[in-house]
């Protein structure tokens, strides 16, 4: 993000006492500069959350996580049956194991709004699902092949 002061815009904003309070303690426990960083941060996730209800078609990036208990392989089978049906979509995908025969799931997702909404809603449907959560950016992952006869992807060299 470009800081040039030509490129910020002020805002001016009143809070209630308590609220402004809470605010200042979250900058000072995350470790940030100022107040404007921890703002802008929670405006831009609103924004993709935002345009992830608004506007269906276009492209996000994020992940979805996942709390499940173990159900003996069970609900494991069941989620990468239904990660299998978004194989366009499901990027890459991270398992740990819990205490209490719990697991955590963590899927790199890209693709359209309304298709990562109908994989949340596929994902929660799965008996032993106690979390999910899908958290957005209009930021993308930089497509990792060109299409043909065009140009290599950044970082490749033609071959000769």
């Amino acid at each position: 993000m470009n800081s040039e002061p030509s490129r910020l815009a002020r805002l001016s904003m009143s809070l209630p006492a308590e609220l402004f309070r809470q605010l200042d303690v979250m900058v000072e426990e995350r470790g940030l500069p100022s107040r404007s960083q921890l703002i802008a941060e929670l405006i831009r996730h609103a924004l993709a959350e935002h345009e992830a209800l608004t506007r269906p078609e276009d492209m996000l990036a994020g992940t979805i996580t996942i709390v499940y208990a173990g159900g003996g392989g069970r609900v494991r089978q069941q989620l990468a049956e239904t990660q299998s049906d978004y194989l366009k979509e499901v990027i890459s995908s991270q398992h740990v194991f819990l205490e209490q025969d719990q697991s955590l799931e963590v899927l790199l997702v890209q693709g359209p709004a309304v298709r990562l909404k109908q994989l949340c809603d596929a994902l929660r449907k799965i008996r032993g699902v106690q979390q999910l959560q899908l958290v957005t950016t209009t930021a993308l992952l930089p497509p990792l092949y060109e299409q043909e006869g065009g140009a290599p992807a950044a970082g490749q060299e033609a071959a000769e």
